[in-house]
């Protein structure tokens, strides 16, 4: 029943109301990672239908088939009001025959559309519906290439690592010498580059790929072509290369004069004169040296004809292997963050005992959105310390230990403490011991409890003074005994012994 100018305005109206969700969702404040992922898949999936609608309603005016052209006629012709009239009879003769025909409009369609796309439908999981990530990522927070790294374990005459140092040299592959690059190295290549794709995909929906890559290979030609890609350097497209370098052997007696010549050189040598060049050192300078004096070289010792067509294809296979180590520098460089936060999430579940792990992943099943974003302030209005989560403590514990109640110690510079607990515990505490000592005076039990500058040197000189009285003074307590039996002190036997008078 809808004709074509019917169909151009419901398009024309589509992707109106398309920009309007797409620009009410751009403007909402997205408080978590999570949220900002959700909603960029969102703004991808509006931006594809506003593209489905866009490319329909592109067809409609092109009009190849000419049905609009015909209906626009039709409408503008003399005989408007027949047309009109014979299409309002076929609308009310349609109701008759279907009575109970309920049209829905393109309002209704939009408002669910809206519910689901902002995450309000009670009957839809936005999450799901939108994107999915395992366990291990963290909704986009982590990398998880463990099936990588295994890949890599399994791969022979390659330096082996453990997970957390794979993690952050994943892609140093430049380091790997060319010819361990094989076919069973490129299959772990294009399972890398395959996970990083899917992870930055739905990491970063609105971001174009294509373009990306695009990018990529234009400056790998550059680099491959000049000799500068990493790993793969240039090799010398000369004669020595491809058809080698004549040696004169009427200079060497023996083979083992040509061994000292080195592998390349004989090497070189034995292509010139199409000779296999493989085997050790030994093998070369024997092979090479018996074809001195002779114009008919020996056929078992001529090289294979299709050893030019063996270096064409590990020249593609090198090319292939090298335009995929140039992805996955550039996929690397889009998941630096998350591969740090990688890193310290592994060194922090290592440190954890068996425990407190299945505790942190209970919490993390049970809990439905998570603040994602480190620098974000948790909602504290009391002002509650932290716990170890990083979670305002509850109030009822803030309250048992007391911690409403705040304690200030001069001698350790006014500073602070909450709780009768950390008070006491202070005063064997480093900053205390530091000012008793700036004061001259010994941290000792008889200072417990003494906050004040002014208490703890008045305490200190009350205890100066009670050591004194305290002190034992030989002239007054150590006693003497005279001739005649008389006992005195120190001080009386030495000026009667000097008077002469003993």
């Amino acid at each position: 029943m809808e004709t074509i100018l019917e169909q151009q305005r419901r398009y024309h109206e589509e992707r109106e109301r398309l920009v309007k969700l797409m620009v009410d969702e751009y403007a909402t404040k997205k408080a978590s990672e999570r949220e900002r992922i959700l909603s960029e898949h969102r703004l991808k999936s509006l931006l594809e239908m506003y593209v489905g609608a866009t490319t329909s309603l592109r067809e409609l005016y092109e009009d190849k088939d000419g049905e609009r052209k015909t209906e626009v006629a039709a409408l503008s012709g003399p005989n408007e009001f027949s047309e009109f009239y014979s299409r309002l009879k076929q609308i009310k003769d349609f109701y008759k025959k279907h009575p109970n025909e309920v049209s829905v409009p393109l309002q209704v369609e939009f408002d669910e559309l809206s519910k689901v796309y902002t995450g309000t439908s009670a009957d839809v999981d936005c999450a799901s519906l939108l994107v999915e990530f395992s366990d291990e990522e963290g909704f986009g927070r982590y990398l998880d290439l463990h099936e990588c790294y295994n890949m890599f374990l399994n791969l022979r005459n390659v330096e082996k690592s453990d997970y957390i140092t794979y993690l952050m040299t994943f892609d140093h592959v430049f380091d790997i010498p060319k010819e361990r690059k094989n076919m069973e190295y490129k299959r772990y290549i294009e399972t890398l580059i395959n996970y990083l794709h899917s992870f930055v995909s739905r990491v970063r929906p609105l971001l174009d790929l294509d373009a990306e890559m695009g990018q990529v290979l234009m400056n790998f030609e550059q680099q491959w072509q000049v000799g500068q890609f990493p790993g793969w350097p240039k090799e010398q497209e000369s004669a020595m290369t491809h058809s080698g370098a004549h040696l004169d052997l009427s200079a060497f007696s023996s083979p083992e004069e040509l061994a000292s010549l080195g592998l390349d050189r004989l090497k070189s040598a034995l292509m010139a004169l199409g000779i296999k060049c493989g085997g050790t050192l030994e093998e070369r300078a024997q092979r090479l040296f018996s074809t001195k004096g002779k114009r008919n070289i020996d056929a078992s010792l001529m090289a294979k004809k299709n050893a030019g067509r063996q270096n064409t294809r590990d020249a593609a296979r090198n090319y292939e292997i090298a335009t995929l180590e140039a992805q996955l520098y550039r996929y690397a460089e889009l998941v630096s963050e998350h591969r740090s936060a990688t890193k310290e999430n592994v060194q922090r579940k290592q440190a954890r005992t068996d425990g407190e792990r299945e505790d942190s992943d209970a919490e993390a099943s049970e809990s439905e959105v998570e603040d994602d974003d480190a620098d974000d302030v948790p909602y504290n209005p009391k002002n509650l310390p932290l716990g170890w989560d990083g979670k305002p403590i509850p109030y009822w514990l803030y309250k048992l230990h007391g911690l409403n109640i705040s304690y200030n110690c001069e001698i350790c510079g006014n500073y602070t403490y909450k709780g009768p607990k950390a008070f006491q515990r202070h005063f064997a505490e480093w900053r205390h011991a530091h000012g008793m000592r700036c004061l001259g005076i010994p941290n000792t039990a008889h200072f417990a409890n003494v906050t004040q500058i002014e208490d703890a040197i008045t305490l200190w000189e009350k205890l100066k003074t009670q050591k004194q009285g305290e002190r034992w003074i030989p002239e007054q307590e150590e006693e003497f005994e005279d001739s005649q039996g008389n006992v005195v002190n120190k001080k009386t036997f030495e000026d009667l012994k000097r008077q002469g008078l003993l």
